[in-house]
């Protein structure tokens, strides 16, 4: 396993300012915590926090903390923080370790394979949650949990009790019931029922109810106009 080592100095510097013009030359603001020791406030190289976030094993990576002119000590990244615009890294929190003391941690769940349910009934895979908290030693913590889930038909349902872990070193915090992923059926669109579309159809269009009452009155009209007539003609007579 690659082995990690951030270097750091102790910052008495406090505000945006100083933290601005850190980061600017290549270091981050940073606190060491945990372990019933006092927290020490620090700078560490940006690059070397950035080169274990992205490595395989992640937050969950233990590395030495070297402080210049104090001692080395194991530590974790417990938090950090990234500006939203530029993605810059700002702060971070180290977590220190005792390696005979059980730790919690969240460890990412990885699946391969297509399914059954995928490639012979036409289903879809889900994957519903992607990480568990375990409990361990820091030297058991897992890189991640890998799942074949070739066998997986639809209705078929992963969960966090399937998951290939040795429970005299690792013991499971996430709800064994909890489901990772799953096939599910292709969802159809709904048609409309055929009552609906046969009432929709008998259903008098507007324009034609409109024409049909222009049509009454100009015949009203039309007898109106009549009645006059045939009284003239009658006293003619």
């Amino acid at each position: 396993m690659e082995t990690f080592t951030v270097e750091g100095q102790i910052r008495d510097l406090r505000g945006k300012g100083p933290a601005r013009r850190m980061r600017q030359n290549g270091t981050v603001p940073a606190i060491l915590y945990g372990g019933r020791k006092d927290s020490v406030s620090l700078v560490v190289n940006t690059k070397q926090v950035v080169r274990i976030l992205r490595s395989e094993t992640g937050h969950n990576t233990i590395f030495t903390v070297q402080v210049a002119g104090g001692q080395q000590e194991k530590a974790m990244l417990k938090d950090w923080q990234v500006d939203p615009v530029s993605g810059a890294l700002l702060h971070v929190d180290l977590l220190r370790i005792a390696m005979d003391v059980r730790m919690r941690v969240r460890v990412p769940v990885h699946t391969f394979g297509e399914p059954q349910g995928v490639k012979m009934q036409g289903g879809i895979f889900e994957m519903v949650t992607r990480e568990v908290e375990v409990e361990c030693l820091p030297g058991d913590i897992p890189e991640e949990f890998k799942v074949d889930v070739s066998e997986m038909v639809i209705g078929k349902q992963l969960r966090a009790a399937d998951l290939p872990l040795d429970p005299e070193k690792i013991k499971l915090l996430t709800d064994p019931l909890r489901v990772l992923a799953h096939v599910v059926v292709l969802k159809k669109e709904e048609e409309a029922p055929v009552e609906a579309a046969v009432a929709a159809e008998a259903a008098p269009a507007e324009p034609e109810v409109i024409k049909k009452g222009k049509k009454e009155a100009e015949e009203g009209e039309a007898e109106g106009e009549a009645a006059p007539k045939a009284e003239k003609s009658e006293k003619k007579k």
